[in-house]
């Protein structure tokens, strides 16, 4: 079997999206009592509180079996982890933490997931990191001797410089999440200039990329940008809810 369908959701809390993101997800998974969501998220303070607020967004959509998977660098995700579920979603929180917690053990669960055609969903930092070339954080980019500022600090993930590390490669381009609320997509375009990633798309709050038979669509109450080379600039491409391209 192919890999299954990848669900990329740029972050957001707000209800009216969910059946946009958590419900497109739950239903490629076939959500129900035969069918559980691994909702894998960082351990930590917050742990308990992440949990109930990604609970209640599936249930929001009817989707009741979904069991925390709490993961950290020392605790990484493993294939038991994953054992006899139908759907992997991966939550947000600190970018190079979830990386750290997550890709370097994917060769021990990732071949699974992708043979049984497994649907994986991100949120956030879950999103970032599907990527084959995943930006995880900063908000400078060495230019020679200078260093540009490419987007707020506030924003950096606790990164200086543009950290682009390998990540899962469920998806070929590269990922930006809070596109328009924490602007960067700025990040993205200069990523894509330098040529440090192929193309990247950033993703709004409250909207999701499907990535499915060879097309890419967006679903929600944003919108997502679609950053590539054109000769010697770049092409942006905003896309909204519905709107679809074929993968390249």
């Amino acid at each position: 079997m192919t890999q299954g369908p990848v669900f990329l959701i740029g972050g957001g809390w707000t209800e009216a999206a969910f059946p946009h993101t958590y419900g497109r997800f739950a239903a490629a998974v076939g959500a129900d009592s035969a069918h559980r969501i691994a909702c894998v998220l960082l351990d930590g303070d917050e742990r308990d509180e992440y949990f109930a607020r990604s609970a209640a967004a599936f249930a929001a959509v009817g989707v009741r079996d979904v069991s925390p998977v709490f993961v950290s660098e020392r605790r990484p995700l493993s294939a038991a982890d994953l054992d006899g579920a139908a759907g992997v979603f991966v939550g947000g929180g600190l970018t190079p933490a979830y990386h750290a917690a997550i890709v370097p053990t994917s060769e021990t669960w990732l071949p699974a997931i992708r043979d049984r055609g497994i649907p994986y969903a991100g949120f956030s930092a879950g999103s970032a990191i599907a990527s084959a070339h995943a930006i995880v954080g900063g908000w400078k980019l060495r230019h020679g001797d200078v260093d540009l500022v490419i987007c707020a600090e506030e924003v950096s993930e606790d990164e200086e410089l543009l950290d682009i590390r390998p990540g899962l490669g469920l998806v070929p381009f590269a990922v930006d999440v809070h596109a328009s609320q924490w602007g960067t997509l700025t990040r993205l375009l200069h990523a894509v200039q330098a040529g440090l990633v192929p193309e990247g798309w950033a993703i709004d709050e409250d909207t999701m990329l499907e990535v499915a038979d060879d097309r890419l669509t967006v679903h929600g109450l944003g919108s997502a940008y679609r950053v590539c080379q054109s000769g010697e600039s770049l092409a942006v491409e905003i896309l909204g809810d519905g709107e679809h391209r074929d993968c390249e």
